[in-house]
């Protein structure tokens, strides 16, 4: 396609040309300001110190991305605090030249450390960008590194209105008037200091609300997800240590994950105190979260074990199980099976530093059956921790006989967070790894090639990870000392 614009002289004796020449050039300065808002953040402003057109369209550029990977800075012990002060000068600076005019994202990542008289330039630099219209929000401190009050002031007369998703981390926010937050689809805090009233004023006047994370936060003691919520799909509250009861009115949440470090009462339609999430979540949720589809379960201090009930997860997909207690019978866990008919993948993460179940070679003999429906859905099982333990052996070996779809299963034996495999890893090795948890792992392996592989059918994978040989090492230089 070829654009021919007309000459000078042309311009100046017919109006009508004029007037489409200058309509030309405002359609190319709106394209051209486009083309850069697409830009990340360090190419936008190169291209602004090149072109004057990108220049002017800077100034309102809608996309803010403010961190230490934005302005190339790479710090040790020593640069820290000059680096934070490069931080502060060069946000400051942008925004002082910015017009305040169509800001859509702004994304501040403190990772220097804060004190109290950086607040000013904080609280003037959300002044300047959260304005009506801003749809993403996102401020992060350095972990446990910031004493910064969320100035939710700055939300008022509309200015929130328009946010679709609010992040915060390491901060408080404790807004104690309401805010209209009725465009909100996501709000994420993490290690956020805040109070259950302060967020009964964004959840009861958050209508549109899809995704709710909290992680890690401080001073919530009640947590109350209003029935309001109709589009609340996605439920997510793990490692508040002050939590003691979840009341959740939310009907189409399809998502649930739950992590603790104590025994919370959840009030999921009816109030009932939980020995521990695995146990709960068997008996309540299937009646109060009919539309459940993925759910996630962290426990540290489990003590009851999964009952056998009528109720069922019918439409529940996948299932994600976390337990470090030392005496759980893992046989139990095959409730679930039989409560979730549409299940296609299971996860079970067997976190324990000292195992006190019976192992299968202490007490070889009478393995239990479990009789229990068959299954015709699951097609993945993944058991990662795998130990010698009795109850687990049974576990998998129900597995095997019952569940008809099963293409893959998976058992992975217990390793070390920073694996000699992980691309970060220069030094080739494996992290240290607990003596015992070497030693079980291998005693797991031991008991996957007496009672388990010889189940196994041609049509299911079976993938067994073995400890890493890195661990080896440590084994023959434990036994020497």
């Amino acid at each position: 396609m070829f654009l021919f614009l007309p000459s000078k002289s042309t311009i100046c004796y017919n109006p009508d040309v004029k007037l489409i020449s200058s309509l030309l050039c405002l359609c190319m300065q709106h394209i051209w300001q486009h083309i850069h808002s697409l830009m990340p953040m360090r190419d936008a402003a190169r291209a602004a110190c090149v072109s004057r057109s990108f220049l002017y369209s800077w100034r309102s550029h809608p996309n803010l991305n403010f961190s230490k990977d934005t302005f190339g800075l790479i710090e040790n012990a020593c640069q820290k605090d000059e680096s934070g002060r490069f931080f502060y000068i060069k946000v400051d600076h942008i925004l002082k030249k910015h017009s305040g005019i169509g800001v859509k994202k702004l994304k501040l990542q403190i990772d220097s450390d804060y004190s109290a008289k950086d607040s000013r330039y904080l609280n003037k630099w959300l002044q300047k960008a959260v304005t009506p219209g801003i749809e993403e929000l996102t401020l992060i401190f350095a972990p446990f590194g910031a004493n910064y009050n969320f100035p939710c002031s700055l939300l008022l007369n509309g200015s929130g209105d328009s946010i679709r998703c609010l992040h915060l981390g390491c901060c408080s926010f404790r807004p104690k008037v309401t805010l209209g937050f009725r465009s909100l689809i996501r709000l994420h805090l993490c290690f956020v200091r805040t109070t259950g009233d302060a967020l009964g004023f964004v959840l009861s006047h958050s209508l549109a609300l899809e995704r709710l994370e909290l992680r890690c936060c401080y001073g919530i003691v009640y947590l109350k997800v209003p029935r309001l919520l109709q589009h609340l799909n996605y439920l997510e509250v793990s490692g508040c240590i002050d939590l003691r009861v979840i009341d959740n009115e939310a009907p189409n949440i399809s998502s649930f994950s739950y992590g603790g470090y104590s025994a919370v009462q959840l009030s999921l339609g009816k109030t009932l105190q939980m020995e521990g999430s695995v146990s709960y979540a068997r008996t309540e949720p299937p009646s109060s979260m009919p539309n459940l589809e993925a759910l996630a379960l962290n426990s540290q201090t489990e003590r009851a074990h999964a009952p056998m009930l009528q109720s069922k997860f019918l439409r529940l997909r996948h299932l994600s199980i976390a337990l470090t207690a030392a005496n759980y019978d893992y046989l139990s866990l095959v409730s679930f099976f039989d409560a979730a008919p549409s299940l296609e993948t299971f996860d079970l993460n067997v976190l324990q530093l000292y195992m006190k179940n019976v192992s299968v070679f202490e007490d070889p003999a009478d393995l239990r059956h479990m009789q229990g429906l068959q299954h015709h859905n699951l097609r993945s099982v993944k058991i990662t921790g795998f130990s010698s333990a009795k109850s687990l052996i049974e576990l998998t070996c129900h597995v095997l006989r019952s569940v008809m779809s099963l293409e893959c299963l998976t058992l992975e034996a217990p390793q070390s967070g920073f694996r000699c495999s992980h691309p970060y890893n220069k030094s080739g090795k494996c992290s240290s790894l607990d003596r015992y948890l070497v030693m079980e792992g291998h005693r797991g392996v031991m008991a996957i090639r007496r009672y388990i592989e010889p189940m196994v059918p041609s049509t299911v994978k079976l993938h067994v990870l073995e400890p890493c040989s890195c661990h080896a090492v440590e084994l023959q230089m434990s036994c020497l000392s």
